[in-house]
């Protein structure tokens, strides 16, 4: 505070000067200040650099796999509604080149991100005391009365002479009632020992609206007859990267049409001599996680079909929306679609969709190197004051500029993004909204992997992306990497481009994404965590490599707040 003139002013914070300049000469206005505190570093060190209980020397030796030691990959927060300073963050912890990780760790904040706790789930993987040897996709929660939730998906991998998917896999819930401090055993959610199912892209959300009911959703990934085409696929036991290869092959749906491939699609017999199957999953708890209902199928879009990046939001109504991407369901080839229940998860309607994705991937800017992003996924964030739901994606359509690559030119992908404002009923237009500059080299315009929120009082949106705008080296051996948040005053109207702005960057300094370790491309993560806390405060949680195959994770709190000044 500034003698009393002014209100959510920060110390130190430029805006905070301009604030009290104002009220000393006697200008009374609101104003919109973005703002962010110091970069802080959430995961430090690696808790399983002593395990031996998962023998990385034999899975290295059977699957060839690499393991990347002291990596922190994927991060996702969620913030405690009975105290808004307590954050929990989920992330990968030693990443292998092929799928998954040696396990997943919690972290904990009490003082709104300053500083940082382990509080690792037990039981989960080897080196947390479980049954397997690998995790991935960590998601984090809290219901209303504080009880916290760990959602991680578990595997033994495939041989790489293993027809499609892992021969053991299950989902685990782990459930604290000290708001994440300790855990409880986990419990499982499906257990599979077929060769021919990969569970994959899980997700875990409690009710806002009713204490209690918990929603854990992903989707189910199974192929038919058995084939030794899938092996080679599945060498990498995860879903994200076999959708992309399944999506590119068409899989025998000539309406299909691939990333690189614009309509008219591909058409002819599929590549893969196989069918496969990947619907949504639902358990459902209405005991605030001490018991689950069985796995059930809630959206099947049928043979050589999927979805993929499930994401249970629930409306300010207490409508509940299963929002994923549809591969191959429309002719778009591509579709952000949901499905609504009414009861609270008993029943499910048919699907719907936002909008098609019309996307490329990314590549480093001067080297053409790939880089793992979110393309085909998407971010998905519901606005509690108003009921907006608002969804954020990579998408190639707004670029008239190619991006070079060793193999050839891709579209340059951007950040896309399209709000419903009556419940989903309507959706504007896609639009795009990363501030990235123009220039000489058009795939330093690329941007990738973006997170939505919106402040918990209702009056910003606030999308977090990385871009290459400060890379110069064109060597390709430094290949300069930031990650920025912009922002929309809900007042106006957010479909509009022209109301976006005000962008932060989050980085203090650049860092070389050619230092992330490779799997399936440089990896930091398919998604990155951002949630809102209290009215005005959100914590985005973002990868950056700190050196070659070492990552860590961040945060820096962002202040989005109209500041009053009165005269």
């Amino acid at each position: 505070m500034m003698n009393g003139t002014s209100r959510f002013c920060w110390r130190g914070l430029t805006s905070c000067s301009l604030i009290s300049l104002l009220a000393a000469i006697g200008i009374s206005l609101a104003v919109q200040a973005q703002t962010v505190g110091p970069l802080v570093q959430v995961t430090i060190g690696d808790p399983f650099g002593a395990c031996t209980a998962d023998n990385v020397p034999r899975q290295q030796t059977v699957f060839g796999s690499t393991v990347y030691p002291s990596t922190d990959i994927e991060p996702w927060v969620a913030v405690d509604p009975t105290d808004p300073l307590r954050l929990l963050v989920g992330v990968q912890q030693d990443r292998w080149s092929d799928g998954g990780s040696r396990g997943l760790i919690g972290v904990v904040s009490k003082d709104g991100g300053s500083t940082w706790t382990n509080s690792i789930p037990p039981d989960v993987t080897k080196c947390t005391g479980g049954d397997f040897v690998r995790a991935s996709d960590p998601w984090t929660a809290f219901a209303n009365d504080g009880t916290a939730f760990f959602f991680s998906l578990v595997f033994d991998p495939a041989k790489p002479t293993t027809p499609f998917g892992a021969r053991h896999s299950s989902a685990l819930v782990s459930r604290s009632t000290d708001h994440g401090t300790t855990w409880s055993a986990p419990i499982a959610l499906i257990k599979n020992n077929s060769p021919h199912v990969l569970n994959d892209k899980n997700s875990i959300t409690a009710d806002p609206t009713k204490n209690g009911v918990v929603y854990a959703t992903w989707d189910q990934l199974s192929v038919f007859p058995p084939s030794s085409q899938g092996d080679s696929l599945i060498a990498q036991n995860e879903g994200v990267p076999l959708a992309r290869k399944l999506f590119n092959s068409t899989a025998g749906a000539s309406s299909v049409c691939a990333p690189f491939n614009r309509p008219p699609c591909k058409g002819g017999a599929p590549f893969f001599k196989f069918f496969f199957a990947g619907p949504s999953l639902l358990a459902l708890s209405t005991d605030n996680g001490l018991t689950w209902g069985l796995a059930k199928e809630i959206y099947s879009p049928g043979t050589n079909k999927q979805t993929i990046n499930n994401i249970v939001n629930v409306l300010p109504s207490g409508d509940v929306l299963d929002f994923f991407t549809a591969i191959g369901v429309t002719p778009a080839g591509l579709n952000i679609g949901f499905v609504r229940s009414t009861d609270k998860g008993v029943s499910w309607s048919s699907p719907s969709f936002a909008t098609d994705i019309q996307v490329a991937g990314v590549v480093s800017p001067d080297a053409g190197e790939p880089v793992r992003d979110a393309s085909i996924l998407f971010s998905v964030s519901v606005n509690r004051a108003t009921g907006a739901i608002y969804l954020a994606w990579q998408d190639d359509r707004f670029s008239a500029a190619t991006c070079t690559t060793p193999t050839g030119t891709i579209p340059v992908d951007s950040i896309a993004f399209s709000q419903s404002l009556d419940g989903g009923v309507k959706w504007s237009t896609p639009i795009t909204i990363n501030a990235t500059p123009t220039n000489t080299n058009p795939c330093r315009q690329q941007a990738f992997i973006p997170a939505v929120v919106a402040t918990g009082d209702g009056n910003f949106v606030i999308v977090t992306y990385y871009d290459f705008r400060n890379d110069t080296n064109t060597t390709g051996s430094f290949e300069a990497t930031d990650y920025f948040a912009t922002f929309c005053d809900t007042t106006t109207d957010c479909s509009k481009s022209a109301n976006w702005g005000n962008e932060q960057r989050l980085t203090t300094s650049s860092f070389n994404i050619l230092d992330a370790p490779v799997a399936g491309g440089h990896f930091l993560g398919d998604y990155m965590g951002l949630a809102s806390s209290g009215p005005t405060k959100a914590y985005p949680v973002f990868g950056i490599a700190t050196g070659k195959n070492t990552t860590a994770d961040f945060t820096r709190a962002i202040l989005a707040s109209k500041v009053v000044v009165i005269k």
